[in-house]
């Protein structure tokens, strides 16, 4: 069974730091296309930070460019979330997401909208005091 899992979250004040991390099971790590998203309730899921199967490109939503840098280690299985600045809007359940995207021609598919990702751990909460 795919799984993934988020580590890291946690209580920052505002203009620090916090690095997320994900894991992965039942699933080549390298094959996989991955983002982390977030939620706060009420609201709908936000994609803040994608990056492609090889980790040569990546994408970042308006609210967290140059704050935050998403990086995948494929030897090591994990993907991380370099989270710089945070302010407290960055408050939320952060979620990390994966989708098979290698192919035999290559593959270059990344992106930030949910539903194109298949799998989903179970989030890690980020909260940012003021």
């Amino acid at each position: 069974q795919e799984q993934v899992v988020e580590s890291g979250g946690g209580l920052v004040q505002a203009g620090g730091s916090l690095t997320l991390s994900c894991t992965s099971s039942g699933l080549t790590f390298e094959d996989y296309a991955m983002a982390w998203f977030r939620q706060v309730p009420g609201k709908e899921r936000e994609g803040v930070a994608t990056i492609s199967w090889g980790g040569s490109s990546t994408s970042y939503s308006k609210s967290v460019n140059g704050r935050f840098s998403i990086s995948k280690d494929n030897n090591k299985k994990i993907l991380y979330l370099q989270m710089n600045n945070l302010k407290p809007e960055d408050t939320a359940m952060y979620y990390c997401a994966a989708r098979k995207a290698k192919t035999p021609n290559g593959g270059s598919f990344y992106g930030l909208r949910p539903y194109e990702y298949n799998v989903w751990g179970q989030g890690t909460q980020v909260t940012v005091s003021s």
